[in-house]
């Protein structure tokens, strides 16, 4: 993060620590930051040297916030989020179903004039307020009690992704659980970085046309679609449909295809409902999806976005996906959805990340690199290349992150310019290297087809002294726990209807 980024940072976040006091939390103060910043940012657009046409009604726009004071300002504020939350396009993905949170119409006039009103936004680079409010989104999603952590991937994972998919100008890149819209953002800076000489219209493309994002949750919409409009990319105005759509990805196939999708789609539970059975018992059932387009119903929602990353891929279209480790190894539904993946697409790369590296302690997690194919009697995937990033390797979010140069061996092994010419660094004389193949035959083989494949030797188990930290072997055995409760619970669901 620039030096001027971190300044602003500091200072929006002490004021937050201010408003705590009164019960805000962290993802609400950002929330309530991203309304007022975008109000401050399209009236700034209408003064030299911009002179743009308004995009908000004089009596809503932020003069009108700025002349208030007291309860009038609060009447003002409140009447100002309902009424633009109606609006189409960028304005209503902003501010649909927005609220006002700072119940205090004195702090409420401090973060307006003091704070808001007194940068010049517009003019600031948009590498300055971007990283600033990237900033925001990285410390809320370190509020583990918010939960906002789901929506926020690692940055230095994000880059390495990127940096092996390798977006180009004129593609189309969608992110089905787009979250605050990490991946986007770096696909976007990448093409923009290694393609110093874009044209008008190309330029055009990548600003309103390239990138997609669908998000499920309002609050969350709202963040993606400010980041990046702070970062240059959207329409300000009604020129162009925005970027981010509020919508359940897994609701249906929407028919439009990309080249590119990456994405790190949420963790968690399998998709359920708490019912009410004819015994008056309160149970849980799974809501299990059901599409043309799928190769098998399940209520995984894991299994169901690779499946849904499929859909959305155009022939020989390129994707990497955040996987955990249930997907690789999971019987049934995960068992057919694997092999059907390793025929019908090019499964080339598999990363295995190590724990420690997400807000949410204790996952494990991988990414898989595959593309689309055409129909074809034999497979598609010939070698799957695992690099083991796992074992031997402790990370943590405060202490030691991951860093973007922890993954330059992988993206080195990779091998982004031509990923046909590989070399193993693991050996039978090297037995100690992290990155070697897999023929399809072998793969297939396994009991369940099953990816979920190591080779290297566990030093914390041999050692004690290497074990990680405790409270990241309990939120471990707690996601196992986890795990096989879902086992369980899915069992006896089965032995449920089958008595009925």
């Amino acid at each position: 993060m620039t030096a001027p980024a971190s300044q602003i940072v500091a200072k929006l976040w002490n004021y937050c620590n201010i408003l705590r006091d009164d019960g805000l939390s962290y993802g609400d103060y950002v929330e309530q930051l991203t309304f007022l910043l975008f109000l401050k940012m399209a009236d700034e657009r209408t003064r030299p040297p911009f002179d743009q046409k308004p995009i908000i009604p004089k009596e809503l726009a932020w003069p009108a916030l700025v002349a208030k004071d007291g309860d009038a300002l609060e009447v003002q504020y409140r009447h100002t989020l309902e009424s633009l939350g109606k609006k189409p396009g960028m304005l209503g993905v902003i501010f649909r179903k927005a609220q006002n949170k700072i119940q205090d119409p004195a702090k409420l006039k401090r973060l307006i004039a003091d704070l808001i009103d007194r940068e010049q936004w517009t003019s600031l680079d948009a590498d300055v307020k971007g990283d600033a409010y990237e900033g925001l989104l990285e410390k809320n999603a370190q509020d583990t009690k918010g939960g906002a952590g789901q929506y926020f991937t690692p940055r230095a994972l994000i880059r390495a992704m990127v940096d092996c998919v390798r977006p180009q100008p004129g593609e189309t890149i969608c992110d089905p659980a787009c979250g605050t819209g990490g991946f986007l953002l770096a696909a976007h800076d990448f093409i923009s970085a290694s393609n110093r000489t874009l044209d008008k219209r190309q330029k055009k493309h990548l600003k309103l046309e390239a990138l997609r994002g669908i998000e499920l949750v309002d609050s969350v919409a709202r963040l993606c679609a400010m980041n990046l409009l702070l970062h240059g990319v959207g329409p300000e105005g009604d020129e162009a449909d925005p970027p981010i759509l509020v919508d359940d990805s897994l609701r249906a196939d929407p028919g439009d295809r990309f080249q590119v999708v990456l994405t790190n789609p949420p963790f968690g539970k399998k998709s359920s409902v708490r019912v009410v059975n004819e015994e008056g018992d309160e149970e849980r059932q799974a809501l299990t999806v059901v599409r043309d387009d799928f190769w098998t119903s399940t209520s995984n929602k894991q299994l169901n976005f690779v499946q849904h990353v499929r859909t959305l891929l155009e022939i020989n279209g390129r994707a990497a996906v955040v996987v955990p480790d249930n997907v690789l190894f999971e019987g049934g539904a995960g068992e057919t959805v694997r092999r059907k993946l390793l025929h019908e697409c090019d499964v080339h790369t598999l990363l295995r990340l190590p724990t420690g590296v997400f807000y949410a302690q204790g996952v494990k997690a991988n990414v898989l690199f595959f593309e689309k194919r055409p129909g074809s009697e034999t497979p598609w995937t010939k070698q799957l290349w695992i690099y083991d990033l796992r074992t031997n390797k402790h990370f943590t979010l405060k202490t030691s992150p991951l860093q973007r140069s922890d993954l330059d061996e992988f993206v080195a092994c990779y091998n982004p310019e031509n990923r046909h010419e590989r070399k193993p660094t693991w050996s039978e004389s090297n037995g100690d290297g992290r990155w070697r193949s897999f023929g399809y035959e072998e793969l297939i083989a396994r009991d369940k087809a099953s990816l979920d494949v190591f080779w290297l030797r566990d030093e914390s188990l041999a050692d004690s002294a290497n074990l990680p930290e405790p409270d990241e072997i309990a939120a471990e055995i707690v996601e196992d726990l986890r795990a096989a409760l879902e086992e369980f619970e899915a069992l006896g669901a089965a032995l449920r209807r089958e008595q009925a």
